[in-house]
């Protein structure tokens, strides 16, 4: 992939890679401009589930705008010259910094956890206004970046909303508090339905809501809230509130156990 160019975007290095996909960073060949660029592996761009979910996450990010929220701009399929099938892919802002998993292998963050908590809570409720629930909000999914602007010079960046849930929006009513017939309703209103098989798991389970561990029904915003939540703990106290090798003993602790003081 290196030196190959994907639309106007030209391959430098492979950042990373995981099971849905591979990220770049790459320079536009007209302006300059560094960018990271994620492509869907072919073997998984023949799962039309794997494919919607992956160009959710531009159109997720797209809807909002927020300084802790990594930029999207642009997605799509690119023609191969050589032949052989199209490519997904998404150009987002390349960010200079590491994940926050990576700084807090590193160091304790001490005092500046609840900065960065309180900016990214800001974040979400920003995308929660838009009905955007993450689902898959952990360290992993977060940068730092240095930033003079804020307090303790650090600023977190959410990324990888592959996982974003679109809930509907909430049914308006007229004057006298009657719910209005769907034929009257303007195309903004109307409902967004999104497909999930009900008692799939999705997420990370050491950071899941116990919503999602049930795996019962969609989850909502809490379920970003509760994740930040187990995020902040961990800032605080160096791990998470409940740690286990196994899926159904996290997913238990999350449902039924009480967070260690």
């Amino acid at each position: 992939m290196i030196g190959r160019t994907i639309g106007k975007y030209r391959v430098l290095r492979k950042i990373g890679e995981g099971g849905m996909g591979t990220v770049y960073e790459t320079v536009h060949t007209v302006l300059g401009r560094r960018a990271a660029v994620k492509t869907l592996h072919r073997c998984a761009l023949t799962d039309a589930n794997a494919a919607a979910r992956f160009f959710n996450e531009a159109k997720a990010i797209s809807m909002v705008s927020h300084p802790c929220l990594v930029t999207i701009f642009e997605h799509g399929l690119h023609a191969k010259t050589e032949g052989g099938d199209d490519e997904a892919y998404i150009v987002m802002e390349y960010i200079q910094g590491e994940s926050l998993r990576a700084h807090l292998d590193k160091r304790y963050l001490g005092g500046s956890a609840l900065e960065l908590g309180r900016q990214l809570a800001s974040a979400l409720t920003t995308t929660h206004k838009q009905r955007i629930v993450h689902r898959d909000l952990k360290p992993d999914n977060i940068m730092l970046v240095a930033d003079d602007t804020v307090s303790g010079g650090l600023r977190p960046k959410i990324l990888d909303f592959g996982l974003a849930k679109l809930l509907p929006q909430p049914e308006p009513r007229g004057p006298d508090g009657e719910a209005p017939a769907i034929a009257d309703l303007p195309t903004p209103f109307l409902p967004r339905s999104v497909k999930t098989r009900t008692g799939l798991l999705m997420g990370t389970p050491m950071y899941m809501s116990p919503e999602q561990c049930r795996g019962s029904g969609p989850p909502d915003e809490k379920s970003d809230v509760y994740s930040l939540g187990i995020i902040l703990y961990e800032l605080l106290y160096g791990q998470p509130p409940f740690v286990s090798d196994y899926v159904g003993e996290l997913c238990a602790m999350h449902l039924f156990a009480v967070a260690p003081e």
